[in-house]
């Protein structure tokens, strides 16, 4: 939430995207309705996909809207919708630097202007398709780890993997909460040694895939020629990759680091503190959902995130712009 105290003439604004989590029914909705730029870039959807995702975003059912096929591309939709209408509202308010939680990298290559909106929605539609045949492979599981940093995952990682069951660390998200990505047995293994090194909390998700893990390797192949076919051109604004934690300045970088990111870690916490040292005061989470900004509160208490997906988001942004 933006406040009195706060004025964006003297901030410095990173855009950050999210990912898979941040899903709900009706996201989108209202701006359809109060945007008419919001609502071309959903029906643009609608005839690309050949599907009215719109529908399923806005009436669900939430099982399906939840199955990973149309996660990825509804909050893509989401987001580049809150794009269009931010850039004929506020055409002067620009990002000093982008970047994007996992799936939400792609968003944030949109917003870089790296990236077409049609090529990036078929390029997440075949993510999203992709990853679920390897969960239909290999499946896998995650799991949340609070309250252990990241050296002690690391080795109780280490000690959880044995031959082909492999577990790594997948999602550094902000100090204290990481989530781990591997095969099941191995991440029974991982929880229980975690538990023993003092977790404040070790569950496993109600997932089937191992993003972000080697259980991907199965589509890797697959994925790497999607993003090598799909057209990318250097970014207008520096991307933060989500495998470097650093900024990616060129189409080839940026290729690189997305391939890798299929069965890599997300460095979130990294990437948020390389934004701050950039010059970056003020995040803004473009799309559903605040979790980003809970995660850069925890990464640090001193940078204010605010969400930007309805109507009442963007009303109050103009009020302070």
């Amino acid at each position: 939430m933006l406040n009195k105290e706060t004025t964006m003439s003297n901030q410095q604004v990173a855009f950050v995207f999210p990912g898979q989590g941040s899903q709900f029914v009706k996201m989108g909705q209202d701006l359809a309705n109060a945007f008419p730029a919001a609502r071309l870039i959903y029906e643009q959807a609608d005839d690309l996909l050949h599907i009215s995702l719109s529908k399923l975003s806005w009436e669900g059912p939430e099982a399906e809207l939840n199955d990973t096929v149309n996660t990825q591309p509804a909050l893509y939709i989401h987001s580049a919708a809150v794009l269009a209408v931010l850039r004929e509202i506020h055409p002067g308010f620009q990002a000093m630097c982008v970047a994007g939680h996992s799936m939400g990298e792609l968003s944030a290559l949109l917003a870089s202007g790296a990236l077409g909106f049609a090529d990036g929605l078929k390029l997440v539609r075949s993510r999203g398709e992709l990853m679920k045949k390897a969960g239909e492979i290999s499946p896998g599981s995650m799991a949340a780890i609070l309250g252990l940093d990241i050296p002690t995952l690391e080795e109780i990682c280490l000690q959880a993997s044995m031959g082909e069951e492999i577990v790594q660390v997948a999602n550094d998200n902000c100090p204290g909460q990481v989530v781990i990505s591997g095969s099941s047995a191995a991440i029974q293994r991982a929880i229980e040694l975690a538990n023993q090194a003092g977790a404040r909390r070790a569950i496993a998700l109600a997932v089937s895939i191992a993003a972000h893990s080697p259980l991907m390797a199965h589509v890797q192949v697959d994925f790497n020629h999607a993003v090598a076919n799909t057209p990318i051109q250097d970014p207008r604004v520096p991307l933060i990759g989500n495998v470097t934690a650093a900024p990616l300045n060129d189409a080839g970088a940026i290729r690189r680091d997305l391939q890798a990111q299929l069965s890599s870690r997300v460095r979130w916490t990294e990437s948020v503190q390389q934004m701050a040292g950039m010059g970056v005061t003020a995040f803004f989470e473009i799309g559903s959902g605040s979790v980003l900004g809970g995660l850069i509160k925890r990464i640090d208490r001193n940078l204010p995130c605010f969400s930007v997906g309805t109507p009442a988001d963007l009303d109050q942004l103009s009020a302070w712009i």
